[in-house]
């Protein structure tokens, strides 16, 4: 007897191949139109779902999951990220929660890169020049003047695969590399990176010329770069981030801009997106800023490489085994 195919809830439009693939193998209902559901559709999802794939835009709180249904097993996360799920709500409540680590490390590295090049070069000002037809003088040799990143120092925070991978990238562009993380990455690596490793994240911020952003958002990094550690670092150093907006105190952070004490900074990610910050537009528009809507990850390969992920992880589960990228909390 044919094995009944899961009924598998996708809260996004995802890549035609992995849409194709799912209704192949699953009974799945597809989101086409990528209109984000609200938070009364994504329960209704809970409750009917077998298989729930969210992305981290869907918060899925301990609210959200004590409404869940019985059939309810596993939610497969389109993302590497998962602050968006309560971890420990849904162990308990006996389901499986999977993402799709290891797949965007190289991507989002060199978004990264783009930003630590774009904000010293004032490449965001100087590309709405021609198009938008404002006044070109012709070269000149002190006509919109940035400043070079090789030969300066680069502060990393948190060295893991996308951190290392910043790392790679910027020593070839010639920044030295320096980093702060929970501890020293392996000997090999750093001696390949000619990495300096920073115990103390408040000293590393006050001598840096660029920090980048690279660890995961959690409770012990909200606001990790806090109002004060903001003010420690140089005013001519550079913030660019490409990890999760939380990690940042956006309002000490405009404030810096605004006052000159930072001079410039490099976002693709913000504390409450979609939204964003008003300031942070005219900042931008002065040319302290230069603002992404969240794009470190998009690549098409990339994301039909996640989607690839998520169907091994549902398949696996089906089969009776435990998918390769479970997630669990952190006191089990």
């Amino acid at each position: 007897m044919t094995k009944a195919k899961p009924h598998v809830i996708v809260t996004r439009k995802l890549p035609d191949p992995v849409e194709t693939r799912m209704r192949e193998l699953f009974r799945a209902d597809l989101n086409l139109d990528d209109r984000p559901l609200s938070q009364a559709e994504l329960v209704e999802a809970l409750r009917t779902a077998d298989v729930l794939v969210p992305t981290v835009t869907d918060r899925l709180d301990a609210a959200a999951l004590s409404q869940s249904g019985p059939n309810l097993k596993l939610i497969a996360n389109f993302g590497n990220g998962i602050d968006n799920i309560d971890i420990g709500a849904a162990y308990e409540r006996g389901i499986t929660v999977t993402n799709t680590p290891n797949v965007l490390t190289g991507d989002t590295a060199d978004m990264t890169m783009a930003l630590i090049l774009a904000v010293p070069r004032r490449l965001a000002e100087g590309a709405q020049i021609l198009p938008e037809g404002l006044p070109w003088p012709g070269w000149s040799p002190t006509w919109m003047l940035g400043h070079r990143i090789w030969g300066k120092r680069l502060g990393i925070v948190g060295m893991g695969r996308i951190g290392t991978a910043v790392a790679r990238r910027a020593q070839a562009f010639g920044l030295s590399i320096h980093y702060h993380n929970r501890r020293p990455v392996d000997p090999k690596t750093e001696e390949e990176l000619e990495a300096t490793y920073w115990d103390s994240l408040d000293q590393m911020l006050a001598r840096m010329d660029i920090i980048s952003v690279n660890c995961p958002h959690t409770p012990a990094t909200f606001h990790l770069l806090s109002r004060r550690r903001l003010k420690l670092m140089r005013p001519d150093a550079y913030l660019v981030n490409t990890a999760r907006g939380e990690v940042i105190d956006e309002a000490a952070l405009i404030e810096c801009l605004e006052t000159n004490s930072l001079a410039g900074a490099g976002l693709d990610v913000f504390e409450g997106e979609p939204a964003i910050d008003p300031k942070l537009i005219k900042l931008a528009q002065e040319g302290k800023a230069v603002l992404l809507p969240h794009m470190g990850s998009a690549t098409i390969e990339g994301r039909i490489e996640m989607g690839e992920k998520v169907i091994i992880n549902i398949r696996t589960w089906m089969d009776g085994h435990k998918p390769p990228d479970r997630v669990l909390p952190l006191s089990v």
